[in-house]
Order: C-alpha cells, then sequence, then structure tokens
C-alpha cells in the first residue's frame, strides 16, 4: 500500500512539473501537423497552376513534407524535454558523410531538379547533348531517357546534361529546311529558281510565311550552287527535307536542267621535245 502510495505522489508531481509542457508540446504537434498538410496543400495548388514537370511537383512534395515535419518533431521533442542539439550535430554529421559518399548521385539530383524547374526541354522534345540525339522519353530525378531515331535507348545523367551544351532541335513550332543544290554552268539560273520555286508552292507542307529563299551560294568547281530554304512547321521537318530532294530531280529532269557530278578539265598542249 505504501509502494502503491509513493508511485501515486510521484507520477502526481511529475504530472504537476510536466503535465503542462506535455500537453503543450500534442497541442503544438498536432496543429503543426495540420498546418503541415494545409502548407503542402497550397504548394501542390501553385505547382499545378505554374505547370511544373509531375517528377518535379511529387519530388518538392516528398521534400517539403519531410522537412517541415522533421523540424515540427524536433521543435516538440525540445519543448518536452529532451536534448536536440547532439541530436541535431549526429544528424548533420550523418548528412556529410552521406553527401560526400554520394556526391556524384546528388549532382545528377540536383541537375535533375534545376532541369525540371527551368524546363531547357520537356518530353517529347528532340535534343542533342553529350553526342547523342533522340527524343526525350522521360525526365527522371537522376537521368534522362532518349529514344534515338534507330529506336535505341539513351540514359544521360542529369548532372552532366545540366552543365553541358544542349540543342532543342524540335521546341519551336516551326523550323527552317535548308538545302544546297548545284546546277551546271551551262544552266539558267533563273530558270533553275523558277522551277525550285514551283516545287516548293506545290508542297502544302511547306509554309508561305516565312516565304523561302532562294540564293546562289557558290561557284563551286563542278557547279552554281544554289541556297534553298523553305519553312515548314516542325513536326513537318523531315517531310520536307526529303520530299524536297526528290521532287526538286524530277523537276530539273523534266526541264532539262543537270545536276553535274565532279569533273575536271585536262588540256594538253603539244610541245617540242628536246633530246
Amino acid at each position: 500500500m505504501d509502494n502503491y502510495q509513493t508511485l501515486t505522489d510521484a507520477a502526481t508531481a511529475l504530472m504537476m512539473a510536466y503535465g503542462g509542457q506535455l500537453l503543450l508540446a500534442v497541442v503544438v504537434l498536432l496543429g503543426g501537423w495540420w498546418m503541415i498538410g494545409k502548407a503542402l496543400y497550397f504548394l501542390d495548388r501553385a505547382l499545378a497552376k505554374s505547370q511544373a514537370e509531375k517528377t518535379l511537383r511529387r519530388f518538392l512534395h516528398s521534400f517539403t513534407t519531410i522537412l517541415l515535419k522533421g523540424v515540427l518533431l524536433v521543435i516538440v521533442a525540445s519543448m518536452i524535454g529532451v536534448e536536440t542539439a547532439s541530436l541535431i550535430a549526429l544528424l548533420g554529421a550523418a548528412g556529410l558523410a552521406v553527401g560526400l559518399a554520394l556526391q556524384g548521385s546528388l549532382a545528377n539530383f540536383a541537375g535533375g531538379v534545376l532541369i525540371l524547374f527551368f524546363k531547357p526541354f520537356k518530353a517529347g522534345d528532340e535534343i542533342e547533348a553529350q553526342g547523342y540525339r533522340g527524343v526525350v522519353e522521360e525526365i527522371q530525378i537522376f537521368n534522362t531517357i532518349l529514344k534515338t531515331r534507330d529506336n535505341e535507348v539513351v540514359v544521360i545523367p542529369n548532372g552532366i546534361l545540366s552543365n553541358g551544351c544542349l540543342k532543342n532541335i524540335f521546341s519551336e513550332s516551326t523550323r527552317r529546311v535548308d538545302m544546297t543544290f548545284g546546277i551546271s554552268y551551262e544552266d539558267d539560273i533563273l530558270k533553275a529558281k523558277q522551277v525550285i520555286r514551283q516545287v516548293l508552292d506545290a508542297d502544302p507542307k511547306v509554309l508561305d510565311t516565312p516565304a523561302a529563299d532562294i540564293f546562289v551560294s557558290a561557284h563551286g568547281d563542278s557547279s552554281i550552287n544554289l541556297l534553298v530554304r523553305p519553312w515548314c512547321e516542325t513536326k513537318n521537318f523531315w517531310e520536307v527535307y526529303f520530299g524536297t530532294m526528290e521532287n526538286l530531280k524530277l523537276a530539273f529532269d523534266r526541264e532539262g536542267i543537270t545536276i553535274p557530278f565532279p569533273q575536271r578539265d585536262v588540256h594538253i598542249k603539244a610541245g617540242r621535245h628536246q633530246g
């Protein structure tokens, strides 16, 4: 009976000393948990309104959740008398060790965040980077997945991708198609330009505005070179390129315009033989 009374008195003393502090800590925990939920809700809405990539939205949601809840738990622990200084130091040392061990992965992680945030390209764009060219299949946190035109899959780490030079080939809605055609020196340049214009005008995929440019670009060794630069929608780039190549050859054949092959004229002069 005496032991029971002693325990009761000790419990009552603890409740009197720390009850209010414990109750306040519980209130802070529940209130903080509710506020974190509201903050994450508004964060998700803001990211959705800014049309951020889904991968970035999921990452920021998870990262913010862990960060805010971790800070909340440390605050609550300190309120109930737990020594948090040594805990924070221990977590800091552990984070430093992990960071040094995974610095390559962290660089790729940071690169992925930068790519998803600043959007130098998006899924579906065709890019050229690190010696590879392909369509972006997926942007992950650590890597970007490309698929080449011959159906090969290329995985590029985001660290080098975010810090290196990159060409986004199909980011704009229209593109200029640059081609060069050679005609013989004996052919009529004005007629050749007229035939080229007719071929371009007959192709519905070639845009009227901006108008195509047709210039004499060089006097070659065996030909007069004509630079042809029509515009088209980006999705039609290769169709316009290959279609114009074929259609112009057929049109030149019909009009008697020659596309010469490399040749060299050799002139032999007769001379006296001196013996």
